[in-house]
This record gives structure tokens, C-alpha cells and sequence, in this order.
């Protein structure tokens, strides 16, 4: 007994879906390669397949494929762009040679670095643009990362209560605070403070910083303990 025309053979390779928050009315149809790039590019953390999944209500399978084009076309080894099921032609993308950034996995979820070998270029540049002075929401911030290390910005947001993503940027800009790990359990980048920020301050080692408690008025939660 044949098969109804309507089901697919055996043979056949399932179809991409079409129909996705990626389709908005009125507008060309998002490419899922170019809409993971830019979510990705606004993210201050590592996001994982899944996560990345369900913002563009698409199967991780074709999340992970997406992420893997990605990649081959920022280094320079393959092209980017979403093999499309829904229309006759799709226009050709040309490959580009390596980029200066890359799209790395880190901590469970992927994240854009620059690549080694700009490090250097790209940390004179930020140095050179910023002003000699912080904040007092930088120094709050730094204060919290020094006594608190190694921690996640989203704790140190829960102890500011305030959020502190630019100014987590600001001073690694700045070179006072570095990335030192990953949470094991949500993969959130954790932060500590560098050499520079001892020879800032003028002592040998962190063991030298005064104990905060009786510096503050209520025992501040996060804070009851002197390190």
C-alpha cells in the first residue's frame, strides 16, 4: 500500500521549521544564524543551546547547527546563514577570512572573545580611553568584588541592588578586575581583582585590605563575614 503524498518517506530529510517568532508580520524573514549572532552579541554571559533555543522557539539541533556555522565563518573556514526550506532560491553567502573574534564555548554556553592574538591591541586601546577616575558606583562595585571574590555579577547585583554590567565592563576595561572561573551550576563568569588593582592601591596582597564589618553601619548583608 503506498504512502500518502502528504506524509514524508523514510528517505527524506525533515524539513527546517518556518513558522517562528523569527517571522514577524511585515517583515522579511529573520535568519536563525543572524538572530542567534545578535543575541549573542548583547549578551554579557555565556548562553547555552537550550537558552538560546527557546528565545527563538527553534529545536536545539538547529540551534547547535546554527552555532557550528557561526563558527566555521569566523574562522574563516565556512559561511553563515540559515539553509532555507521555505522559498525556491536562497541568495549565496560568501565566506570572509578569519575574524578577529571568535565565537568560543565556555562554562556550558557559547560567548564572543577577542581572539589571543589582539589581546594586547585591544587592552591598550581600552586603556587609552578611559578617564583616570572611577565612579563611586565603580568603586562600590569594585569594593564588593575584592571582599566577595570569586563572584558573579549577578551576586554582586544582589548586593548593590543595583545593576552592574557596565561597570563590571568598566573596570575589566580598566584592567582592575579579570574573569578567574566559571560557576560549575549555572556557568556565570566569576570575577576577582588583578595585580594592578594591588598596585593601585600600594599593598602586597589582598590580606591586607581592612575588614569591612565595623567600616559598615547595619552589617550589610554579604558582608557579615571578614576573608
Amino acid at each position: 500500500m503506498e504512502a500518502s503524498g502528504t506524509e514524508a518517506s523514510a528517505d527524506e530529510a525533515p524539513e527546517l521549521s518556518v513558522a517562528t517568532p523569527l517571522d514577524v508580520p511585515g517583515q522579511h524573514r529573520l535568519d536563525l544564524d543572524r538572530a542567534i549572532e545578535a543575541i549573542l552579541f548583547i549578551s554579557d554571559e555565556p548562553l547555552g543551546v537550550v537558552q538560546l533555543a527557546a528565545t527563538v522557539a527553534r529545536p536545539v539541533a538547529e540551534v547547535r547547527a546554527a552555532i557550528a556555522r557561526l563558527v566555521a565563518d569566523y574562522d574563516g573556514t565556512g559561511t553563515s546563514g540559515e539553509p532555507r526550506t521555505d522559498v525556491a532560491e536562497a541568495p549565496a553567502l560568501v565566506g570572509g577570512g578569519r575574524r578577529a573574534f571568535e565565537l568560543r564555548e565556555v562554562g556550558g554556553g557559547w560567548r564572543f572573545y577577542v581572539r589571543q592574538e589582539y589581546d594586547a591591541l585591544v587592552a591598550g586601546f581600552v586603556l587609552t580611553q578611559t578617564s583616570t577616575k572611577l565612579s563611586q558606583a565603580a568603586l562600590e562595585t569594585l569594593a564588593v568584588i575584592a571582599y566577595k571574590q570569586p563572584i558573579s555579577r549577578s551576586q554582586v547585583a544582589a548586593i548593590r541592588a543595583v545593576n552592574v554590567d557596565s561597570v563590571v565592563r568598566t573596570l575589566l576595561g580598566r584592567g582592575l578586575v579579570t574573569e578567574v572561573d566559571t560557576d560549575p551550576e549555572t556557568g556565570a563568569i566569576l570575577y576577582g581583582t588583578t595585580e594592578q588593582l594591588l598596585v593601585h592601591l600600594g599593598i602586597n596582597s589582598l590580606d591586607e585590605l581592612p575588614h569591612i564589618s565595623p567600616l559598615l553601619d547595619d552589617g550589610q548583608e554579604g558582608f557579615d563575614l571578614d576573608g
